[in-house]
């Protein structure tokens, strides 16, 4: 659902997703991001340098250990994943608020129960949903606590 109510013309889902484990997870390893992303390393190498060029990553050195560098967000990554989310966001709301009341009410009661149990199975930890007042229109459903686009 999430990547058909997405804009896709700025950035793949792959660009989406990685910005949004920085932005999740801080500064990381190229070879780590590439296996926590599924993909090949040299296709990372590839994926971080076109994100360089667009200034949404910078290499950032590690800390700990002065050898390594790291991939990191940058200020203009995560703005762009905001816009993305609030773009999708309002298409998501423009959808359901075409629903009739009762089919509204239904899928909020449908996410109260659903969320939670996605965010256990993605292994991040989904807030319990507040209880809806009957006089409230749902809000668009959020994903578990996940912070990516997928």
């Amino acid at each position: 659902m999430i990547r058909a109510v997405t804009d896709h013309r700025d950035l793949s889902f792959t660009a989406a997703s990685t910005l949004a484990r920085l932005e999740r997870e801080g500064p990381v390893r190229l070879t780590l991001l590439a296996a926590a992303e599924g993909v090949a390393q040299p296709s990372m190498t590839q994926l971080v340098q076109r994100l360089e060029r667009q200034d949404l990553v910078m290499r950032v050195g590690d800390a700990v250990d002065g050898r390594v560098t790291l991939i990191a967000i940058s200020d203009a990554g995560r703005e762009v994943l905001a816009a993305r989310r609030r773009s999708r966001d309002a298409r998501l709301a423009e959808l359901m608020a075409a629903l009739p009341d009762d089919d509204q009410r239904a899928l909020a009661d449908a996410m109260r129960v659903v969320a939670p149990l996605v965010g256990r199975m993605l292994g991040g930890t989904a807030r319990p949903a507040r209880p809806a007042r009957p006089d409230e229109t749902p809000r668009s459903p959020e994903r578990p606590d996940t912070g990516s686009d997928r």
